[in-house]
């Protein structure tokens, strides 16, 4: 995979480099540090996503957070627990409202409920507020990668600068196409002063891995975490 981004090389030739990297990162389109996803965005996972963001299965966010847990692992150093502040990416009042929540702030806590369960983790501290989204912007699904940067642009601001200022940050969010999104936070964050972004994703959707699978896959949510266990 790509060091920075964590996105699946189709072949082994990008190996050959020093450093493999995807063509996007390697161009330095990307503001965050690293990035990095629980699986790819196919068959049960994407079913179970598809169903936490639009059919109010609100439980099964903080359940499918849990999942994150071995992603920030791979991302955070043992120096850096108690540096890191976990922040989900922010969607616009407008809607949450319509939706009731913010997929990305059930992951969150669903995630820090299972690393306060680790002594070594118990320090991490999330602040839900800390981004916000001040404008509302179309979907991106369907824009071109640089229509997805263009389309996030400027739209993230920072609540509390004094927070993030010499911190390591770790983004959470559902799913990661282009990095557009955690790209547009990440920025605003390091502008700040923060120290380090990485980018943690339940799912991560490829264009070489398309999902091949069925939306009616998914029987329940506690099926699904005992078939990843």
């Amino acid at each position: 995979m790509c060091h920075c981004c964590g996105l699946p090389f189709a072949s082994a030739r990008s190996l050959d480099a020093l450093v493999a990297l995807c063509p996007d990162c390697r161009a330095g389109e990307m503001a965050f540090d690293r990035a990095r996803s629980f699986g790819l965005y196919r068959d049960t996972l994407r079913a179970a996503i598809l169903l936490l963001k639009f059919q109010r299965r609100e439980r099964w966010g903080t359940k499918l957070g849990s999942l994150l847990v071995p992603v920030c692992e791979s991302l955070l150093g043992p120096q850096e627990a108690g540096a890191a502040l976990v922040v989900p990416v922010p969607l616009h009042p407008a809607r949450v409202r319509e939706r009731g929540y913010n997929q990305a702030d059930l992951l969150s806590v669903g995630l820090m409920r299972t690393f306060q369960k680790s002594p070594s983790r118990a320090d991490l501290e999330l602040h839900r507020k800390i981004l916000k989204k001040v404008r509302a912007t179309p979907p991106q699904t369907g824009l071109s990668l640089a229509a997805r940067h263009e389309n996030v642009r400027g739209v993230f601001a920072v609540r509390s600068p004094e927070l993030v200022r010499n911190r390591v940050i770790l983004l959470v969010d559902d799913v990661m196409t282009t990095g557009a999104t955690l790209s547009a936070c990440a920025s605003v964050l390091k502008r700040v002063g923060a120290r380090e972004v990485l980018g943690v994703t339940l799912a991560r959707a490829t264009p070489q891995f398309p999902d091949l699978g069925s939306d009616h896959d998914l029987v329940n949510i506690d099926e699904f975490a005992s078939r990843r266990r």
